[in-house]
């Protein structure tokens, strides 16, 4: 399932993909590899964050005509909880406040077992696309 032409994004070279498209609820998944490593070898913050706002995002945009409004991720914040070396960690985004001009997530990225990565809660701000 895909939400938009992921072609040269960071979604494709994070290998982000989509799993639920819903109102209340967003879930994608990244691989735990080569691409999403800090130079340890475990899963790089940066990658959980990029995966938790990504989610956020979409999940917002999923509230808003399109046509009519830009989504944009304005805040972020992110507790890394555990480590992880390989596999697949899941994001699992759901709305706290959707409003007409900021909306709030919160994403707990799980590993395979359900075991919490990640907790992250994202403000993303609803801004009206300028007429021509």
């Amino acid at each position: 399932m895909e939400f938009a032409n992921t072609n040269n994004t960071l979604l494709q070279s994070l290998g982000i993909e989509t799993v639920t498209l819903e109102k209340d609820l967003v879930v994608m998944t990244m691989p735990v590899d080569h691409r999403t490593h800090q130079p340890l070898g475990y899963l790089h913050g940066g990658a959980s964050v990029a995966l938790a706002e990504t989610a956020a995002s979409v999940g917002a945009c999923l509230h808003v005509d399109l046509e009519q409004f830009h989504v944009f991720g304005i805040e972020i914040n992110a507790n890394h909880v555990k480590s992880k070396r390989e596999g697949i960690v899941t994001a699992k985004a759901k709305p706290i406040h959707v409003g007409r001009s900021n909306m709030v997530w919160e994403i707990n990225i799980v590993d395979e077992e359900d075991q919490l990565i990640c907790i992250s809660r994202c403000t993303v701000a609803v801004v009206p696309k300028k007429s021509k």
